[in-house]
């Protein structure tokens, strides 16, 4: 929690910035991208001239094709890739424009609400 360094009180945010902020903060996100081999999937999926199928996409990383799978779902269900399925196959590829948009917005509320708290007065070596 943040202390006013003139008055020892904690700082509160306003109730539109925490609710901000709450609405973009979406766990799903977060889970998605914390994994390395997920974003290792992320960029062979960004990278790729077309969508991908789970065997071509797993040339990227040494994890087990049903491992693989497992992580496209994850990646598909926090809205990070689309999947098509073309008869048997189910084909992924990276919707950039949902991703960027949600990233962009976590920024854009985390800038809002920093703009609205008040300045630290200086610090010196020590934390604020």
């Amino acid at each position: 929690m943040l202390m006013s360094p003139v008055m020892n009180e904690p700082h509160t945010q306003p109730d539109d910035c925490r609710t901000a902020l709450t609405e973009h903060l979406r766990p799903e996100l977060f889970r998605a991208l914390c994994d390395s081999n997920r974003l290792t999937l992320v960029a062979r999926l960004a990278t790729a001239t077309r969508p991908l199928t789970v065997t071509e996409a797993s040339t990227c990383c040494g994890v087990h094709i049903s491992g693989v799978s497992r992580h496209l779902a994850m990646l598909r269900d926090a809205g990070v890739l689309r999947a098509t399925k073309q008869g048997r196959e189910v084909r992924y590829e990276l919707d950039s424009a949902a991703l960027a948009g949600a990233l962009r917005e976590i920024a854009d509320a985390l800038e809002a609400c920093r703009a609205r708290s008040p300045a630290p007065e200086s610090c010196g070596r020590r934390a604020c």
